[in-house]
């Protein structure tokens, strides 16, 4: 095994400058009563300030009401807003469970996930939002809770409530900012969902815990305006939203440090980015390990070193395997089966392939399990998705693949029956997310390449039609 003690010297000088949170409160304290400023953000065409004094004062006044509610475990339907945030941090706080919620999921999937745990009151920014879904609230857990829930991003039936801690999130935090310091001066843009972990951690706490200013993004409607806006020095991506700025020239000239995750970036991009003199690292976690357990720091993007809390080694069959004492899941919510699937004496078994190399720096080479990881993070179980697909189709002979970094179905059938076929994948597509959706059908006459024990090759599928394409 390969342990952390391989990070160089540069790195653990920077640790030492580091400091370890157990709580959110403790971040805001350690850094309020100097005016230092928090958050900054934009309302009615005007830039506005927290100090670190003013998140902590609004997060005390936050915590007050919410004990006098009648709620042991709240969804949140997260965004960037200063009063989502301070709501939960909050919520944190006086000890409830929270769980973020995405509302941009569709209404059946939400309700799932509510019922699933056990969520019996809400928050929304727009409170119609909180509204709609509170008759599908439950009687909660009744008791105080450490646990902060995360959904992972597969598709509805194989997505999982990660129980994450508050502390367990600051450990990520301190491990990230141990790895790459943020400055006093530095302003780190959230662009990214806080309900993903990849956003939580490394558009929000990576900031919080160095003492930086955090620049809350205004949504997608100034995705293209809001690095010139708020002019940041650092900005956490997933690739596909690299690959947008770049290609839109957006990315600012005070923008030092770029830190890429949460899916595998195309090395043309880092290539990009490098070129315009931007420090490009990539990061590599799981929403099980609470973000990221390995970084690059300096030279190949792709070539991590391992965080300090973390121990990574590699199985015989090339499997990465994570010891994360202080960063790990609780476990599944209310699955323990999953849970001791995955989580063996405190060793996560990934699914991911990969190997460490002789300076002791991580590379991830691809996925053992059978996921597609979409550019922009975005996970797909595909026996799970073929399935629903073959359900609606009456035809098991199909493979869904990644075409141009958009998920492609190739199926054998007539190609008469191509109009067919399309209305009814149109028909499911409705029922699931737009970045899990179908955006090609190619049909194919002839058989589909299998095994010797009739399984679909889909990796020979995907390369020739990737060919085929360019």
């Amino acid at each position: 095994m390969v342990h952390s003690q391989t990070i160089n010297v540069k790195i653990l000088t920077s640790m030492k400058k580091n400091i370890r949170f157990t709580s959110f409160k403790d971040m805001l304290k350690h850094y309020a009563g100097n005016g230092r400023t928090a958050f900054v953000f934009e309302r009615n065409g005007e830039k506005k300030t927290l100090t670190y004094e003013e998140v902590l004062e609004l997060t005390d006044r936050r915590s007050s009401e919410l004990k006098k509610e009648t709620g042991s475990c709240i969804g949140i339907f997260t965004s960037s807003s200063p009063e989502c945030i301070i709501t939960i941090l909050s919520a944190v706080a006086t000890r409830m469970q929270v769980v973020l919620l995405d509302e941009d999921q569709s209404d059946d999937t939400v309700i799932a996930q509510i019922k699933a745990t056990d969520i019996d009151c809400l928050y929304s920014d727009d409170p119609a939002v909180a509204e709609e879904f509170r008759p599908h609230l439950t009687s909660g857990i009744g008791k105080e809770s450490d646990g902060i829930l995360f959904f992972t991003s597969g598709t509805t039936g194989s997505s999982k409530a990660v129980v994450l801690s508050e502390k367990s999130l600051c450990s990520s935090a301190y491990n990230g900012s141990a790895m790459l310091p943020l400055k006093e001066e530095d302003i780190l843009m959230c662009m990214l969902p806080l309900n993903h972990v990849f956003g939580f951690v490394c558009s929000l706490l990576w900031g919080l815990s160095c003492g930086a200013t955090v620049a809350l993004g205004r949504g997608m409607r100034y995705i293209t305006q809001d690095l010139g806006y708020f002019e940041p020095t650092a900005v956490s991506l997933v690739p596909l939203l690299l690959g947008f700025l770049l290609k839109g020239k957006l990315l600012n000239d005070d923008l030092e440090t770029i830190l890429i995750g949460a899916g595998d970036c195309p090395q043309a991009l880092l290539d990009m980015t490098r070129a315009m003199g931007k420090r490009v690292c990539f990061g590599y976690g799981l929403t099980e390990t609470s973000s990221g357990v390995a970084i690059s720091v300096d030279g190949d993007p792709k070539a991590m070193s391992i965080c300090p809390d973390d121990r990574i080694s590699i199985a015989a069959d090339g499997e990465v395997l994570i010891e994360a004492p202080t960063c790990m899941m609780k476990g599944y919510y209310k699955d323990k089966i999953s849970t001791d699937r995955v989580l063996k004496d405190g060793v996560l078994y990934t699914g991911d392939l990969g190997f460490i190399d002789e300076e002791g720096k991580l590379h991830i080479t691809g996925r053992k399990k059978e996921i597609i990881v979409l550019p922009n993070g975005t996970k797909v179980f595909l026996p799970e998705y073929e399935q629903k697909i073959a359900n609606a189709l009456e035809n098991t002979e199909l493979a869904v693949i990644l075409l141009k970094d958009r998920l492609a179905l190739v199926i054998k059938a007539l190609k008469d029956d191509l109009e067919d076929i399309r209305g009814k994948v149109l028909q499911l597509m409705k029922e699931l997310p737009r970045a899990q959706q179908i955006s090609d059908i190619i049909i194919r006459e002839e058989a589909l390449p299998k095994t010797a024990s009739g399984k679909i090759k889909r990796w020979i599928i995907e390369k020739e039609e990737n060919e085929k394409n360019g």
